[in-house]
C-alpha cells in the first residue's frame, strides 16, 4: 500500500492532509523521515507519526466491483485473482465473503472478519443475493412461478429454496436467491432449458454495488453496511 493511503486510513485523514504531514517531516518509516507518499508500505515497515507507531486496528471490510476473468482465491495457476486489485497492507489476510465464478462480474465483499463473513455464507442465515442475468433464449413468464416453487438441480437431492425472478426483457432478468450452491444461478436456468450468457451480482443482503465503482475498483464499506451483518 502507498504510504499516503496508509496514513489516510490509519489516521482518518485525507490524502492531501497526509501529504502535508509528509512535507512537514512528521512521518518516519523504519527510523527515517520520509516525504514521499508513493513509498510502498508492507507489514515489515515501522511507521511513526510524531513518534507514535501506526498500525491498522480492528477488522477490515471492502466492496469490490469484480471484473470478468478474475477469480476469488489467493492463488490460481491460470487466472489473476481479485486480491491483486487491492492496494492494502497484508491483502493475504483478507478473504472473499461469497465467491463469484471467474466469468461472473459485480459485487464482491472482502474482509478479515471470519464471523462477519460467516453470516453471509452460512446457509442458515439465508442471506439474499441479487443477480442481473443475460440469457441465450427468451424467458417464458411461467419461469417466475417455477423458480418461486424451487427447482431440482442435477446432482442435488433437494429443491432449491424459493427464488424471486423479475423479467426485464425477453432475455434479461433479475434473480434473488438465498443460498449459494455451486454455479446455482446458471444451473437453475439450465434446468428450464436456458443458458446464462452474462451474470452480474448487484446486491448482497442490504449492500448494493456502488455504481461509482468501475470494474476493478473497490472501497471500504460504510459503518451502516458493516452493521447489517452484525445484527
Amino acid at each position: 500500500m502507498r504510504l499516503d493511503k496508509f496514513l489516510s486510513t490509519t489516521l482518518g485523514i485525507t490524502r492531501k492532509e497526509a501529504g502535508k504531514l509528509l512535507k512537514n517531516k512528521q512521518i518516519e518509516v523504519n527510523g527515517e523521515i520520509v516525504k514521499n507518499g508513493s513509498l510502498k508500505v508492507t507489514d515489515d515497515c515501522d511507521v511513526e507519526f510524531n513518534g507514535r507507531s501506526l498500525s491498522f486496528s480492528g477488522p477490515r471490510y471492502f466492496m469490490l466491483n469484480k471484473p470478468q476473468g478474475f477469480v476469488c482465491s489467493h492463488v490460481d495457476d491460470y487466472n489473476p485473482t481479485v486480491f491483486v486489485l487491492l492496494d492494502e497492507v497484508s491483502p493475504e489476510k483478507l478473504h472473499v465473503a461469497g465467491r463469484l465464478d471467474g466469468d461472473t462480474t459485480g459485487l464482491v465483499l472482502l474482509t478479515d472478519d471470519g464471523q462477519w463473513s460467516h453470516r453471509i455464507t452460512s446457509p442458515r442465515h439465508e442471506c439474499e443475493k441479487v443477480y442481473y442475468v443475460e440469457l441465450a433464449d427468451p424467458l417464458p413468464e411461467e419461469t417466475i412461478q417455477i423458480f418461486a416453487e424451487g427447482v431440482q438441480l442435477r446432482g442435488e437431492k433437494e429443491l432449491t429454496r424459493p427464488a424471486k425472478l423479475e423479467i426485464l426483457s425477453e432475455r434479461e432478468a433479475l434473480i434473488t436467491i438465498s443460498e449459494g450452491k455451486y454455479h446455482q444461478v446458471k444451473r437453475m436456468f439450465a434446468s428450464v432449458g436456458n443458458k446464462v450468457v452474462g451474470l452480474h451480482r448487484e446486491q448482497v443482503g442490504n449492500i448494493e454495488l456502488d455504481e461509482e465503482l468501475e470494474p476493478g475498483e473497490y472501497r471500504p464499506l460504510t459503518d451502516e453496511e458493516i452493521a447489517y451483518f452484525l445484527k
